[in-house]
C-alpha cells in the first residue's frame, strides 16, 4: 500500500509564502501524474494542482498566478509552492496520484495532510 507523507504546512498571514511537499513511499511518482488536493472545513475535497511526468501542468481557477506545482522524480517528492496566500488558501493540503492533470485520484488512499491557515 502506498504512502503519502505531507509537509510544510504552517501559519501565515495574507500575502506571505508557504512551500508544502509530499514524499511518496516506494516509486509511485515516477510513473505516475501527482496532484494536490485541499480541504477545508464543511468543504469537499478538491484538486488545486497537478503535474505530469514530463511536467505538464493544470491549475484550478482560484491559484492560478500564486501557486506553483513541481516535482523531484529523484526523491520521490513533490512540492507546491504558494505564494500571495489568502484565507481562503486555508485548508488540510494533501497530495496523491491522478488518473489525468483534471483527476480523479487513481486510489482512496491519503496521507495525514498538512495544514495550512493563511489569518492575520
Amino acid at each position: 500500500q502506498v504512502q503519502f507523507v505531507e509537509s510544510g504546512g504552517g501559519l501565515v498571514q495574507p500575502g506571505e509564502s508557504l512551500r508544502v511537499s509530499c514524499a511518496a513511499s516506494g516509486s509511485i511518482f515516477r510513473i505516475f501524474i501527482v496532484g494536490w488536493y485541499r480541504q477545508a472545513p464543511g468543504k469537499q475535497r478538491e484538486l488545486v494542482a497537478a503535474i505530469s511526468t514530463g511536467g505538464s501542468t493544470n491549475y484550478v481557477d482560484s491559484v492560478k498566478g500564486r501557486f506553483t506545482i513541481s516535482r523531484v522524480n529523484a526523491k520521490n517528492t513533490v512540492y507546491l509552492q504558494m505564494n500571495s496566500l489568502k484565507p481562503e488558501d486555508t485548508a488540510v493540503y494533501y497530495c496523491n496520484v491522478l488518473k489525468s492533470l483534471d483527476g480523479p485520484s487513481v486510489n482512496d488512499y491519503w496521507g495525514q495532510g498538512t495544514q495550512v491557515t493563511v489569518s492575520s
